[in-house]
Protein backbone atom coordinates (compact mmCIF):
# COMPACT_ATOMS: atom_id res chain seq x y z
CA UNK A 1 0.00 0.00 0.00
CA UNK A 2 1.12 3.34 -0.75
CA UNK A 3 1.58 6.08 1.58
CA UNK A 4 -1.27 7.71 0.25
CA UNK A 5 -3.20 4.79 0.05
CA UNK A 6 -2.92 4.03 3.47
CA UNK A 7 -3.72 7.73 4.56
CA UNK A 8 -7.47 6.86 3.31
CA UNK A 9 -7.85 3.23 4.72
CA UNK A 10 -11.33 3.36 6.26
CA UNK A 11 -10.54 0.94 9.98
CA UNK A 12 -13.78 -0.87 11.16
CA UNK A 13 -12.15 -3.90 12.27
CA UNK A 14 -11.46 -5.14 15.11
CA UNK A 15 -7.62 -4.79 17.02
CA UNK A 16 -6.09 -6.84 19.40
CA UNK A 17 -4.66 -5.51 22.94
CA UNK A 18 -3.27 -9.26 23.86
CA UNK A 19 -6.44 -11.07 24.65
CA UNK A 20 -8.91 -8.46 23.89
CA UNK A 21 -10.54 -7.46 20.93
CA UNK A 22 -10.80 -3.91 19.88
CA UNK A 23 -13.17 -1.80 17.95
CA UNK A 24 -12.87 1.70 17.52
CA UNK A 25 -15.93 3.46 17.43
CA UNK A 26 -17.04 6.97 14.98
CA UNK A 27 -17.98 8.53 18.41
CA UNK A 28 -14.88 8.30 20.16
CA UNK A 29 -15.85 5.13 22.08
CA UNK A 30 -14.29 1.82 22.37
CA UNK A 31 -16.35 -1.08 21.77
CA UNK A 32 -15.28 -4.43 23.24
CA UNK A 33 -16.83 -7.05 21.64
CA UNK A 34 -16.42 -10.31 23.70
CA UNK A 35 -16.82 -8.41 26.75
CA UNK A 36 -19.99 -6.49 26.13
CA UNK A 37 -18.17 -3.83 27.42
CA UNK A 38 -18.45 0.45 25.73
CA UNK A 39 -15.23 2.12 27.24
CA UNK A 40 -15.26 6.10 26.75
CA UNK A 41 -12.70 8.49 28.16
CA UNK A 42 -12.71 12.53 29.15
CA UNK A 43 -16.34 13.45 29.21
CA UNK A 44 -15.36 16.36 31.03
CA UNK A 45 -19.24 16.97 31.90
CA UNK A 46 -19.72 20.54 33.00
CA UNK A 47 -16.82 21.98 31.38
CA UNK A 48 -18.97 24.64 30.15
CA UNK A 49 -20.17 25.76 33.20
CA UNK A 50 -16.77 25.70 35.28
CA UNK A 51 -15.83 28.43 32.30
CA UNK A 52 -18.75 30.37 32.81
CA UNK A 53 -17.88 30.66 36.54
CA UNK A 54 -14.27 32.50 35.70
CA UNK A 55 -16.47 34.82 33.22
CA UNK A 56 -15.35 32.67 30.06
CA UNK A 57 -19.24 32.67 28.25
CA UNK A 58 -19.38 29.03 26.55
CA UNK A 59 -22.70 27.94 25.60
CA UNK A 60 -24.15 25.85 28.25
CA UNK A 61 -24.98 22.78 26.34
CA UNK A 62 -21.55 20.51 26.32
CA UNK A 63 -22.84 18.16 28.93
CA UNK A 64 -26.17 17.05 26.81
CA UNK A 65 -24.36 17.14 23.95
CA UNK A 66 -21.62 14.74 25.27
CA UNK A 67 -24.36 12.40 26.66
CA UNK A 68 -26.39 12.38 23.30
CA UNK A 69 -23.25 11.25 21.34
CA UNK A 70 -22.55 8.71 24.18
CA UNK A 71 -26.40 7.49 24.37
CA UNK A 72 -25.98 6.97 20.30
CA UNK A 73 -22.95 4.79 20.76
CA UNK A 74 -24.97 3.04 23.50
CA UNK A 75 -27.86 3.06 20.80
CA UNK A 76 -25.58 1.02 18.29
CA UNK A 77 -23.78 -1.65 20.67
CA UNK A 78 -26.16 -2.12 23.80
CA UNK A 79 -23.10 -3.36 26.32
CA UNK A 80 -24.03 -5.06 29.13
CA UNK A 81 -21.27 -2.31 30.67
CA UNK A 82 -19.84 1.56 30.26
CA UNK A 83 -16.59 2.01 31.53
CA UNK A 84 -16.06 5.94 31.62
CA UNK A 85 -11.63 6.18 32.06
CA UNK A 86 -11.84 9.63 34.59
CA UNK A 87 -12.42 12.83 33.75
CA UNK A 88 -15.42 12.64 33.28
CA UNK A 89 -16.52 15.09 34.96
CA UNK A 90 -14.51 18.12 34.78
CA UNK A 91 -14.22 19.68 38.57
CA UNK A 92 -15.00 18.33 42.01
CA UNK A 93 -18.14 20.04 41.90
CA UNK A 94 -19.30 19.58 38.37
CA UNK A 95 -21.60 16.84 39.43
CA UNK A 96 -23.47 19.64 42.11
CA UNK A 97 -23.93 21.91 38.57
CA UNK A 98 -25.63 18.68 36.36
CA UNK A 99 -28.82 20.29 35.63
CA UNK A 100 -31.94 17.94 36.80
CA UNK A 101 -32.87 17.34 32.94
CA UNK A 102 -29.11 15.92 32.59
CA UNK A 103 -28.75 14.12 35.78
CA UNK A 104 -31.84 12.26 34.42
CA UNK A 105 -30.38 11.51 30.95
CA UNK A 106 -27.29 9.97 32.83
CA UNK A 107 -29.22 7.86 34.59
CA UNK A 108 -31.17 7.10 31.96
CA UNK A 109 -28.30 5.91 30.10
CA UNK A 110 -27.45 3.79 33.11
CA UNK A 111 -30.73 1.77 33.80
CA UNK A 112 -30.38 -2.11 32.65
CA UNK A 113 -26.19 -2.06 32.56
CA UNK A 114 -23.32 -1.84 34.95
CA UNK A 115 -21.79 1.41 35.09
CA UNK A 116 -18.57 2.06 36.25
CA UNK A 117 -16.57 5.28 36.80
CA UNK A 118 -12.58 5.16 36.73
CA UNK A 119 -11.74 8.18 38.33
CA UNK A 120 -9.06 10.29 36.96
CA UNK A 121 -7.53 13.94 38.18
CA UNK A 122 -10.04 16.43 37.62
CA UNK A 123 -12.46 14.15 38.99
CA UNK A 124 -10.52 11.86 41.95
CA UNK A 125 -13.95 11.06 43.87
CA UNK A 126 -16.89 10.43 42.45
CA UNK A 127 -20.16 10.15 44.59
CA UNK A 128 -23.47 8.01 44.34
CA UNK A 129 -25.54 10.58 43.17
CA UNK A 130 -24.44 10.10 39.88
CA UNK A 131 -24.94 6.41 39.59
CA UNK A 132 -22.59 3.62 38.78
CA UNK A 133 -19.66 2.73 40.70
CA UNK A 134 -16.22 4.08 41.14
CA UNK A 135 -12.39 2.62 40.98
CA UNK A 136 -8.93 3.88 40.23
CA UNK A 137 -8.02 1.28 37.44
CA UNK A 138 -9.65 -2.44 36.16
CA UNK A 139 -8.40 -5.57 34.38
CA UNK A 140 -10.09 -6.91 31.69
CA UNK A 141 -8.58 -10.02 30.11
CA UNK A 142 -5.25 -9.27 31.18
CA UNK A 143 -5.64 -5.61 30.15
CA UNK A 144 -5.58 -2.54 32.46
CA UNK A 145 -8.03 0.10 32.05
CA UNK A 146 -7.02 3.43 33.88
CA UNK A 147 -7.39 7.16 33.27
CA UNK A 148 -3.23 8.56 32.94
CA UNK A 149 -1.05 6.07 30.34
CA UNK A 150 1.45 4.42 32.76
CA UNK A 151 4.71 4.90 30.39
CA UNK A 152 6.34 2.74 33.00
CA UNK A 153 3.55 -0.55 31.91
CA UNK A 154 4.92 -3.52 30.80
CA UNK A 155 1.65 -5.08 30.24
CA UNK A 156 -1.35 -4.01 28.14
CA UNK A 157 -3.00 -0.92 28.77
CA UNK A 158 -6.14 1.18 27.80
CA UNK A 159 -6.30 5.15 28.85
CA UNK A 160 -7.25 8.74 28.20
CA UNK A 161 -5.83 11.68 29.75
CA UNK A 162 -3.98 12.95 26.83
CA UNK A 163 -6.94 13.71 24.62
CA UNK A 164 -4.94 12.31 21.15
CA UNK A 165 -5.47 14.09 18.15
CA UNK A 166 -4.23 13.96 14.28
CA UNK A 167 -3.17 16.50 11.76
CA UNK A 168 -2.73 15.11 8.40
CA UNK A 169 -3.06 16.81 4.78
CA UNK A 170 -5.66 14.91 2.84
CA UNK A 171 -6.77 16.21 -0.58
CA UNK A 172 -5.18 19.25 -0.62
CA UNK A 173 -6.35 20.41 2.83
CA UNK A 174 -5.29 20.51 6.71
CA UNK A 175 -7.22 17.93 8.66
CA UNK A 176 -7.06 17.76 12.36
CA UNK A 177 -9.15 15.29 14.42
CA UNK A 178 -9.71 13.12 17.35
CA UNK A 179 -8.04 10.40 16.74
CA UNK A 180 -7.40 6.57 19.12
CA UNK A 181 -3.39 6.09 19.09
CA UNK A 182 -2.94 2.41 19.19
CA UNK A 183 0.27 0.10 19.31
CA UNK A 184 0.61 -3.48 20.16
CA UNK A 185 0.29 -2.94 23.98
CA UNK A 186 -1.74 0.42 24.67
CA UNK A 187 -4.82 2.13 23.37
CA UNK A 188 -4.92 5.87 23.83
CA UNK A 189 -8.28 7.10 23.59
CA UNK A 190 -10.05 10.36 22.25
CA UNK A 191 -11.68 13.05 24.61
CA UNK A 192 -15.51 12.41 23.89
CA UNK A 193 -16.35 15.72 25.51
CA UNK A 194 -18.09 18.19 23.58
CA UNK A 195 -15.20 21.17 25.07
CA UNK A 196 -12.40 18.74 25.52
CA UNK A 197 -9.82 19.91 22.46
CA UNK A 198 -6.94 17.54 21.25
CA UNK A 199 -3.02 17.00 22.13
CA UNK A 200 -1.40 16.64 18.68
CA UNK A 201 -0.46 12.92 18.57
CA UNK A 202 3.76 14.52 17.29
CA UNK A 203 3.37 16.34 20.79
CA UNK A 204 6.62 15.48 22.81
CA UNK A 205 3.86 13.56 25.96
CA UNK A 206 3.06 10.19 23.63
CA UNK A 207 7.12 9.75 22.94
CA UNK A 208 7.43 7.33 26.11
CA UNK A 209 4.35 5.62 25.76
CA UNK A 210 4.34 4.41 21.46
CA UNK A 211 8.27 5.41 20.48
CA UNK A 212 8.01 4.53 16.86
CA UNK A 213 5.18 2.19 17.03
CA UNK A 214 2.63 4.30 16.50
CA UNK A 215 -0.84 3.47 14.63
CA UNK A 216 -3.07 6.18 14.45
CA UNK A 217 -7.12 5.98 13.37
CA UNK A 218 -8.49 9.70 12.93
CA UNK A 219 -12.32 10.10 13.36
CA UNK A 220 -13.60 11.39 10.30
CA UNK A 221 -17.22 12.36 9.17
CA UNK A 222 -18.84 8.97 9.63
CA UNK A 223 -16.11 7.02 9.08
CA UNK A 224 -12.66 6.36 10.91
CA UNK A 225 -9.12 6.15 8.94
CA UNK A 226 -6.18 5.08 9.63
CA UNK A 227 -3.18 7.34 9.17
CA UNK A 228 0.17 6.31 7.81
CA UNK A 229 2.37 7.74 11.03
CA UNK A 230 4.38 9.17 8.34
CA UNK A 231 2.00 11.59 7.29
CA UNK A 232 1.16 13.02 11.09
CA UNK A 233 2.29 16.67 11.11
CA UNK A 234 2.59 19.03 13.79
CA UNK A 235 0.58 21.98 14.80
Amino acid sequence: MTVAAAALATTDKAFMLGRLALVPDISGALWLPEERTLVVADLHLEKGSAYAARGVMLPPYDSSATLAALGHAILRHQPARVIALGDSFHDRQAEERLAPQTLAALHLLQQGRDWLWITGNHDPSISHRVGGESAAEISLAGVTLRHEPDPAENGYEIAGHLHPAAKVRMRGRAVRRRCFALSTRRCVMPAMGAYAGGLNLRDAAFRPLFGGRLSAHLIGDGRLFRIDPRLLLPD
